[in-house]
């Protein structure tokens, strides 16, 4: 049986993303998104899923730095899952009595306007995990709650005081799967990568992304993050249309290392479709 690590415990997103996209494996849950990353080199699983953007709150920036430094490990599927918050208090709380809520710092964010007009009052604590938020709820005292899945809330004996408190009801997050190889091409795929330059001078990242234009190979996403190496310096992440093995994708990728300082491939995968 197949082993998936993914970035845990039971009851976050996560896990779903997980059951939807390997519901025959093995899940074998790890409290970090880089100790998922670990578990998958060292063969402690076959593959990895976690999370890497937010419709609200954008991409999730362990999982884009892991990606840029910390692993070989490639794309291999990616899914998108819709995102119900809830929020969970131990038995026999009211709302009235809450004055500390616990979450992900992601989940956090996508309930920014419902926690400001709700518990104005309240103190809103960062937790590892939205299932770790839940978790943290038995050993704290009154006054407590959480934010969280209803699957949390069975887990860990929660009560759900309110469900889709979301502020977007279209709150949806993307997952990737992690492995050594990533997917051959299918006809209707997506490669990521990213690059960086070691000098600056105008014009370098319109020459650059200009390659794609030039042979009209679609990106889909551009974003920027520091190269953690020295202030100013910035590491460029795109997803374009279609697999690296594709003629017309891999010349254009070609081209663009012969302009870069670095260049990393993230993988090819099959896009999305909604049910697959």
């Amino acid at each position: 049986m197949a082993k998936v690590a993914y970035f845990g415990p039971a009851g976050t997103f996560t896990e779903a993303a997980a059951l939807r996209y390997a519901p025959e494996a093995e899940l074998v849950p790890f409290p970090s998104i880089g100790a998922v990353a670990q578990a998958v080199a060292n063969g402690k699983a076959d593959e990895g899923v976690v999370p890497i953007e937010n419709s609200l709150e954008g991409s999730v920036n362990d999982t884009l730095d892991l990606l840029v430094h910390g692993t070989s490990l490639l794309i291999r599927r990616e899914l998108v899952i819709p995102i119900e918050h809830c929020l969970l208090a131990p038995p026999g709380m009211r709302e009235t009595d809450i004055r500390t809520i616990y979450s992900h710092p992601q989940a956090l964010g996508q309930c920014r306007a419902y926690i400001a007009r709700r518990f104005p009052n309240a103190a809103v604590v960062p937790a590892m995990s939205t299932a770790a938020a839940a978790e943290q709820l038995r050993l704290q005292p009154d006054g407590a709650a959480a934010i969280g899945t209803l699957r949390a809330a069975q887990l860990y004996g929660m009560e759900v005081l309110a469900r889709g408190i979301q502020d977007n009801p279209s709150n949806v997050t993307r997952f990737v799967a992690l492995a050594h190889t990533d997917s051959p091409p299918t006809g209707n795929d997506k490669t990521s990568l990213c690059f960086w330059f070691n000098d600056d001078r105008p014009g370098l990242l319109h020459a650059a992304l200009g390659e794609f234009a030039r042979r009209k190979v679609n990106l889909v996403k551009v974003e920027s993050r520091p190269t953690k190496q020295s202030l100013g310096q910035y590491v460029f992440l795109l997803d374009m249309a279609g697999h690296r093995l594709d003629p017309v994708v891999a010349e254009a990728i070609e081209a663009l290392r012969r302009q870069v300082a670095v260049l990393k491939v993230f993988g090819s995968y099959p896009r999305y479709a909604n049910g697959g």
